[in-house]
């Protein structure tokens, strides 16, 4: 059992795990990752975490930007729907649509507004001839449902992970992408970061979950009907040795690229690979190489990086996340605020 004020540290470190691995992770985006382009990063992370120095914020981009529009849905007093979802990203989109929203969610939004959102989900169903989109943008904005439903039944989450996703990624493997990283965020909430993490048993409850649900809609998925269950086997071998995890088998086996399959299991893969004793030990050190190593594997760095952090922020609480860094990250103290309510609810 997790007390209550580890509980709102862990509500804290999924969100500022979040956020940081966002605005760090963004100027490295598309980038190659070369020895040269590591020791930068290295170089760029530890300046930010040593002694605090005033500068511009790092800004946030589109994940964190649609993370708090699903965390103002969930704690709207009305109750979260698809609609009120839909209006709040139109009306952060339109806010500011330079953070970085990739082309096709901006001709959602578009549509959603001209239509005033009639069909919260109809304009997601039709793009990409009907097949929707299968992109990790669903993905990377979920934490704050994993939160919401960190002590409810597991078919809630599926249901809001679900009715979240949709609104902009109608495509099965957009959504289970998703899925998995709620589910992934939640199982860590209700760790002990004091015990030993035992990795074979966290990935053997995910395969167990994600099994489950790729079976129920295996049509849909045509000839993936066990796309998430494989990447999850993948991680397995390159973490018990049976592959050399050298990050070009890394790459190869799990991808870093702008679509959920290849990048929801990458950002697992980052939080296990990196997370070594307990909290007492390594916590802080853990946290750090999740984020250094995200990046480092370059392709869509804010977004994976930003994934990892919310699941290692989950499991061991926002002590472990650097303050310097924290101030130096856009809106740290609204995504503390968004945490606080999300846990009281």
């Amino acid at each position: 059992m997790v007390d209550k004020v580890l509980m709102r540290s862990k509500y804290r470190g999924t969100l500022l795990g979040a956020l940081v691995g966002d605005c760090c992770g963004a100027p490295f985006e598309g980038q190659l990752m070369d020895s040269g382009s590591k020791l930068v990063l290295k170089k760029n992370l530890d300046t930010l975490e040593g002694p605090f120095f005033k500068a511009p914020y790092k800004k946030f981009t589109d994940d964190t930007a649609m993370t708090r529009c699903v965390a103002n849905a969930l704690l709207d007093p009305n109750g979260f729907s698809q609609k009120l979802l839909a209006k709040n990203f139109v009306m952060e989109y339109y806010k500011d649509p330079t953070r970085g929203y990739g082309a096709a969610v901006g001709d959602v939004f578009a549509k959603l507004r001209t239509t005033k959102i009639a069909d919260p989900v109809g304009p997601a169903q039709e793009q990409f001839d009907g097949r929707g989109s299968y992109g990790n943008g669903a993905a990377m904005r979920v934490s704050p449902i994993a939160l919401y439903c960190a002590k409810r039944e597991k078919d809630q989450l599926l249901q809001l992970v679900h009715d979240s996703c949709t609104v902009t990624h109608a495509n099965i493997l957009g959504i289970n992408g998703a899925i998995l990283q709620a589910l992934a965020i939640k199982q860590c909430l209700l760790l002990d970061p004091n015990g030993i993490l035992d990795k074979k048993m966290y990935l053997s409850s995910l395969k167990r979950d994600i099994n489950e649900l790729e079976k129920a809609n295996d049509r849909d998925l045509d000839a993936n009907c066990n796309a998430y269950e494989t990447q999850l086997s993948a991680i397995e071998q390159l973490l018990d040795g049976k592959v050399e995890p050298s990050d070009e088998n890394v790459l190869n086996m799990l991808g870093h690229n702008v679509s959920a399959l290849y990048s929801v299991p990458t950002a697992l893969f980052c939080f296990l690979k990196c997370t070594a004793g307990t909290l007492n030990i390594a916590g802080q050190s853990s946290f750090r190489n999740t984020l250094e190593y995200a990046i480092s594997l370059g392709g869509d760095t804010d977004t994976i990086a930003s994934m990892a952090c919310a699941i290692s922020g989950a499991y061991f609480g926002s002590t472990v996340i650097s303050e310097n860094l924290i101030r130096h990250c856009e809106d740290a103290e609204g995504m503390i605020e968004l945490a606080d309510k999300l846990l009281e609810l």
